[in-house]
């Protein structure tokens, strides 16, 4: 029997990850959980947050996720998110613009601005920045 997690990460536009790893932590929308090898089966939707690999050599790989849901199942852990993007793959100055750009947006008070999308692309982009610096910190 595997003593391993088995994961896949999933997006709209193909599988980002997949392979065993020792531990992965989630943003739920009940706040972060932690999935270990043996995990008793269970459904969560996940918001905007970092996801965070813990490789079987014990590094670490870090994801930019946009939100979803996951699932564990017989050890195998499958994460379904609008998007996941690695940490190193982040292209910092790129999330500092569509931060400030969402920023602008909120600040304009116009009236043809979708204030629910605005609010959802600030996150989005505050949850780049912080995983591309996380990554950066631990290299």
């Amino acid at each position: 029997m595997a003593t391993e997690l088995t994961i896949q990460i999933v997006t709209p536009f193909g599988q980002i990850f997949t392979g065993e790893v020792a531990s992965c932590s989630l943003p739920g929308v009940e706040g972060h959980f932690q999935v270990l090898p043996f995990h008793a089966d269970l459904v969560s939707l996940l918001e905007i947050g970092p996801i965070k690999l813990q490789l079987k050599d014990n590094s670490e790989k870090w994801l930019a996720s946009s939100g979803g849901y996951c699932e564990v199942k017989d050890n195998q852990l499958k994460v379904i998110v609008e998007s996941a993007e690695f940490a190193e793959k982040i292209d910092l100055k790129r999330a500092q613009a569509a931060l400030k750009r969402a920023q602008e947006r909120l600040k304009s008070h116009d009236k043809n601005i979708d204030i629910t999308r605005a609010k959802m692309a600030l996150a989005r982009a505050l949850n780049r920045i912080k995983v591309a610096q996380l990554s950066q910190s631990l290299h």
